[in-house]
């Protein structure tokens, strides 16, 4: 019997590519698994209405972690007219299945490290060496949204925002709102989770990163939550800034940076940010981490127009599945890829095309399973 079980879902697109790059990399290092597969994507909508079958969702509950590839989502408009004959017309609702997992199964911490290898091109310096925390389950991605907007809604808004207050004027299919949700617990957890990591790595500060001039009460609350858990870290230097001012501090200095924290959509935001300071969506690892499950994938989407060429750069999943080792218990397996893969970057003669090159996703999985 296998030491681990290992939910593999590809999804759409280059997903099921760049995670067959991955798994050559665990085989070689003979990471000892049963790897599961999981039915979710795009595909699975358009035939079932449901990107995130249960049988997928069941297959999750009893397994050690998943890897995951990437997933094609599409407008709501569009997303009806490719459903299947017999499913159009029953007012089914698209929602992308990654967000549902993260809050089905309380995958609140989203882990992005970011890190210059040596020898890439690509990096906008070197040694940049930041770990984004992003909140993973409420935020702007809460879910909880309306459009057209129900009139017993509008008659509530109308009385209780003052500030901006059109509703009575709009009928309901005239505009639209989406609820940022930000709890006491949800910010809180996430903040530790951030002071943790820094405690247990030797990193010497945490940014927290969010817009609370402007949007009061939520990034407010996300604030002064952060300043109190700082407390508890007293040896960890904690300051903030304004998701705006960060994006272009990152890029003047990001040597001063060591860990961020921030509500969902400012955390997905300064993530893509960092992975573009070292080389792009490429390399940007993901860990979804909750208390009992933990899902690893790229950042990066399903690319659609790349399907079948075996082009992407499969870095950014290796790296994910390093993280997995992590997570897992075994950082020796999780050094020897880093290090593998830190030694092909380095030496520069096998390059995807995004890294000025022209070997294949796979080719680039077989160099650094070769260092192992």
């Amino acid at each position: 019997m296998a030491k681990y079980k290992i939910a593999y879902l590809p999804g759409d697109g280059v997903g099921i590519e760049v995670l067959e790059a991955a798994k050559i990399v665990l085989d070689k290092l003979k990471f000892d698994a049963e790897y599961i597969h999981g039915d979710i994507g795009w595909e699975f909508w358009c035939k079932e209405g449901d990107a995130f079958p249960e049988r997928t969702v069941e297959l999750l509950k009893n397994v050690d972690a998943a890897l995951f590839g990437a997933i094609t989502s599409k407008p709501v408009k569009t997303a009806q007219a490719e459903l299947v004959p017999e499913l159009q017309g029953k007012n089914l609702v698209y929602r992308s299945p990654i967000v549902r997992m993260r809050q089905m199964f309380d995958l609140y911490i989203c882990q992005r490290p970011t890190k210059a290898y040596k020898g890439n091109a690509l990096n906008f310096k070197e040694n940049i060496d930041i770990v984004v925390f992003r909140e993973n389950t409420e935020g702007m991605y809460s879910g909880v949204e309306f459009n057209p907007v129900p009139e017993e809604l509008s008659a509530v808004l109308a009385k209780l925002s003052k500030p901006f207050a059109p509703f009575k004027d709009l009928k309901g299919d005239e505009y639209a709102i989406s609820c940022k949700i930000n709890t006491k617990k949800g910010s809180e957890r996430i903040i530790r989770a951030a002071f943790e990591f820094a405690k247990k790595f030797n990193r010497k500060k945490v940014t927290v990163v969010h817009k609370s001039n402007v949007v009061r009460a939520t990034d407010g609350l996300f604030l002064e939550t952060a300043k109190e858990v700082a407390k508890d870290f007293p040896e960890i230097k904690m300051d903030d800034a304004n998701i705006d001012a960060m994006t272009m501090w990152l890029l003047k200095n990001p040597y001063n940076y060591d860990v961020l924290v921030a509500p969902n959509l400012f955390g997905d935001i300064i993530s893509d940010l960092c992975a573009q300071m070292v080389g792009g969506l490429g390399f940007g690892c993901s860990g979804n981490i909750g208390e009992k499950l933990a899902v690893f994938e790229p950042t990066h989407g399903s690319a659609p127009k790349y399907f079948g060429q075996y082009k992407v750069n499969p870095i950014a999943t290796i790296l994910s599945a390093k993280m997995m080792l992590d997570w897992l218990g075994e950082p020796e397996m999780a050094a020897k890829i880093e290090k593998a893969t830190a030694e092909v970057i380095a030496e520069g003669k096998v390059k995807t095309y995004d890294m000025g090159g022209s070997n294949t996703t796979l080719e680039m999985a077989k160099a650094i399973a070769e260092k192992l």
